[in-house]
């Protein structure tokens, strides 16, 4: 029988277990909001669940997180269903996140890639082209890191094997990123109106 109380408390310490990470977390985030600020675009990859984590934590830029703001620009490379298919059909299905960032990427942008293991083939592709790009590349991923690590600038290693836990560990992170970005932009709008 699942054990619901051992599933929360194995959630609670993995939490815990992630403090070391705050250095790493702020680092990130100043980076993210700079580029930001800069008018660059975030960029989201992932796959199954991690795609719909992408596909959330893109919304939360583009909307609304805590704070009324300007519209941050941040896109998931998974969620246009005629380019996935395309790409998919005519080429393969590793390039679906390359060949977009090949199309839209900027120098200075930022690509965040979520994969649990650190190594799926169409997030490793889409991570070398974001260096073509000289975009700033950053990896969410769990375990040992897995082959991303040696394609990015900076990652977050969850330290856990167990994908839900890692899964769930990337929301908070990501959440934790956002709200970074939000207050920057949303601070930098305040100083806009002082000075006008």
């Amino acid at each position: 029988m699942l054990n619901i109380l051992e599933s929360l408390r194995e959630h609670q310490q993995l939490i815990q277990l992630m403090e070391p990470l705050i250095p790493k977390i702020e680092r990130i985030s100043i980076r993210i909001a700079q580029a930001v600020l800069q008018g660059g675009t975030v960029f989201w990859m992932g796959n199954g669940g991690s795609a719909a984590d992408a596909q959330h934590l893109a919304a939360e830029l583009v909307g609304r997180f805590k704070k009324e703001r300007r519209a941050i620009p941040s896109l998931s490379l998974s969620t246009d269903t005629s380019v996935l298919t395309c790409l998919s059909n005519d080429y393969d299905y590793s390039v679906i996140f390359a060949r977009q960032l090949e199309a839209l990427c900027r120098p200075g942008d930022v690509v965040i890639g979520l994969s649990t293991s650190g190594n799926s083939l169409n997030v490793v592709k889409g991570f070398e082209m974001a260096q073509q790009k000289n975009a700033h590349t950053i990896a969410l991923t769990g375990g040992t890191g897995g082959k991303l690590l040696a394609l990015v600038s900076e990652s977050l290693i969850v330290p856990s094997s167990v994908i839900a836990r890692i899964q769930e560990a990337h929301i908070f992170l990501g959440h934790v990123i956002c709200e970074w970005v939000e207050n920057a932009v949303w601070h930098s709008q305040k100083l806009d109106l002082v000075h006008v």
